[in-house]
């Protein structure tokens, strides 16, 4: 099963690309991919993963050792299943910092998880909790703080906002851009609300079956989105300022990623499609400056 295919995107330092669409269009499978984490039987057939000029494909596993958390780090999606329920949180963010760091004294490593908690609007003196202490909010900003230990170059975050209620979830995201703006990161986010990326991001990805369908800066795909399924899912989101309409869904369901549909894969799902869209695969090829889309209508 191919889950992600011939997917190309580049991050700049500083910059912020929103992955969206369905679950399971692969946008989790190309986060494991980035730090080489895939489950047990997924691996990388071909092509490259490019950071600060190495090919990360190719290196060996205790080198890409050295990338991951140093480099780049990943604030997984289930804040509660990501950490060790019998270590107590600073441990845990402790342990990311003497890995990357040799050397460093056991009263720097303190001081830094009591500074990383505060950075992420945790009290230090809640260091020696354990998980299940938290609650789902401050877990999730406890493995920011992780995510952070070990200054990374770029930060991945899959579905930060998953399973948190609204206005943890906004902080969560106001937290993630203000560091970024602050540390200079470069950010992936992963999400399927449109809302998140559309505040949070530069750039988006609209991915659907494994493949990125369309691709640009935000403000152009959410003002002109060009792919039918990036319309289906912009019209299946309320607007809380224009006019009030019946929202739209998408019909069908997403494809079997061992037998996908032939040619473009939206095509069973597609109000537009054609004759054209069962016989030949379309190419993510540029509309307008930096505006790329995969799709026979255009």
């Amino acid at each position: 099963m191919r889950a992600v295919e011939n997917i190309s995107f580049s991050v700049e330092q500083g910059e912020a690309l929103g992955i969206a669409g369905e679950s399971g269009s692969g946008k989790s499978t190309v986060a494991l991919s980035l730090l080489r984490i895939l489950p047990q039987g997924g691996y990388i057939r071909k092509g490259k993963i490019t950071f600060q000029g190495q090919d990360l494909t190719s290196l060996p596993e205790n080198e890409m050792r050295k990338i991951r958390w140093k480099g780049i780090s990943i604030v997984f999606q289930g804040a509660m299943n990501a950490m060790n329920p019998v270590y107590k949180v600073g441990d845990q963010i402790a342990e990311a910092i003497k890995l990357h760091e040799k050397g460093v004294t056991e009263a720097d490593v303190k001081e830094r998880v009591a500074k990383l908690l505060e950075t992420v609007g945790i009290e230090p003196s809640r260091a020696n909790n354990y998980p299940h202490e938290f609650s789902g909010g401050m877990r999730q900003r406890a493995l920011i703080a992780m995510a952070l230990a070990a200054n990374p170059v770029m930060l991945i975050g899959d579905e930060p906002g998953t399973a948190l209620d609204v206005i943890v979830q906004a902080q969560t995201l106001r937290l993630l851009r203000d560091l970024k703006d602050r540390l200079g990161l470069a950010m992936i986010l992963i999400s399927h609300d449109l809302s998140i990326i559309a505040e949070t991001c530069e750039k988006v990805a609209i991915m659907y079956a494994g493949k990125i369908v369309e691709y640009g800066d935000v403000v152009s795909i959410f003002k002109n989105p060009l792919h039918p399924y990036t319309q289906g899912l912009i019209k299946a989101f309320p607007s809380i300022k224009g006019e009030k309409v019946r929202l739209s869904s998408i019909p069908g369901q997403p494809p079997d990623l061992l037998h996908p549909p032939p040619a473009c894969r939206f095509n069973p799902r597609c109000p537009y499609v054609m004759d054209v869209c069962k016989k030949e695969e379309p190419l993510l090829a540029d509309h307008e400056k930096g505006h790329l889309v995969a799709c026979h209508l255009y």
